[in-house]
């Protein structure tokens, strides 16, 4: 009996072995050159050098140029440590995985990082990430506004359109160097520096609240221009012709505070409400009190172009010491 008995167990041992390594190559030709079986519950993925471990659910879960390799109908190939290689990019690969495990997932702030996500979303077929990165990217484009837009003139015809296309309050900077036929001050061209510096300055500070135009073909060599609701508001004119030993030159002014003033008083033109009367009577353009209180000499006054320039002519008898003339209209 007892050795009927261990014929049998003897004859069994076989028997249960023989499935086991059966079932030990099946799993390892999983991870071989063929294709893998939904039998897999993990996966080790190693995408150009960047290693991720994650399951067969995650991967087939949603339609995808992943669920194709892993669901049998594509070959997919391992190395000797039994990682599957995928020849791309692994930099915005984990979020790949997040949004198929969660169905969403955080977007990058950065539009180049955006775009470099979204082009990893149409290589692995992930339509919804694809669609959450072309709304993100729209949505930053029609957001994106420029730090600071200055159109330059160059042509009568041209600030005309510029001016009459607008709603907004204008400061328009004329400046031509190569405007003289005399010599320059030893101080002009720095002033001149110092107004182009100004208008810049102001550009980024005023930027989306006033339109800043460069002018460069004008007659004049540095000359401020300030328009509200269509029409010339002020002028500041910061050149002049001096005499000095026997000769004319021409000097160019840096009237930092007057230019800042007159920008200042342009934002009461700012649409779609009116000039502000009190705002109006704190930097005398017009009359304090409401519109039906003004009489003729107000509306005159608003209407008025104020110009603030330096003499042109001045002679050795008409110049004070030490001192420029300035006068107003």
């Amino acid at each position: 009996m007892s050795a009927e008995a261990s014929g049998p167990a003897v004859a069994e041992a076989p028997s249960l072995e023989v499935p086991k390594p059966s079932g030990l190559e099946t799993g390892s030709a999983a991870y071989g050159l063929k294709p893998l079986t939904p039998n897999s519950k993990y996966v080790k993925l190693n995408v150009g050098g960047s290693l991720h471990y994650t399951t067969l659910r995650t991967l087939t879960g949603q339609d995808t140029m992943l669920k194709a390799m892993f669901s049998g109908r594509a070959e997919v190939l391992t190395d000797a440590g039994g990682w599957v290689l995928i020849d791309r990019s692994g930099r915005h690969f984990g979020t790949i995985l997040n949004y198929l495990r969660d169905g969403s997932v955080p977007l990058p702030e950065s539009t180049r990082e955006l775009g470099e996500l979204l082009g990893e979303a149409r290589y692995y077929l992930v339509q919804g990430l694809i669609e959450d990165c072309q709304l993100a990217l729209q949505q930053k484009r029609e957001n994106l506004s420029p730090l600071c837009l200055i159109p330059t003139v160059t042509s009568p015809r041209e600030e005309q359109q510029l001016l009459a296309s607008t709603s907004k309050p204008v400061v328009k900077l004329l400046h031509n160097r190569s405007n003289n036929k005399y010599s320059y001050t030893s101080t002009s061209d720095d002033n001149l520096l110092k107004n182009i510096e100004l208008f810049d300055k102001l550009a980024l500070r005023f930027h989306g609240r006033l339109l800043f135009l460069k002018d460069v073909l004008g007659d004049e060599i540095c000359c401020w221009s300030f328009y509200g609701q269509g029409r010339k508001i002020a002028e500041v004119c910061c050149t002049s012709i001096v005499y000095a030993t026997e000769k004319k030159q021409t000097k160019v002014e840096f009237p930092e505070a007057r230019i800042f003033e007159e920008t200042l008083n342009i934002l009461i033109y700012e649409t779609p409400r009116g000039p502000d009367p009190a705002l109006l009577e704190a930097t005398g353009g017009a009359a304090g009190g409401g519109g039906a209180g003004r009489g003729e000499d107000e509306d005159n006054r608003e209407h008025r172009v104020r110009r603030i320039h330096v003499r042109r002519h001045i002679t050795h008898d008409e110049r004070p010491h030490g001192q420029q003339i300035v006068f107003k209209d």
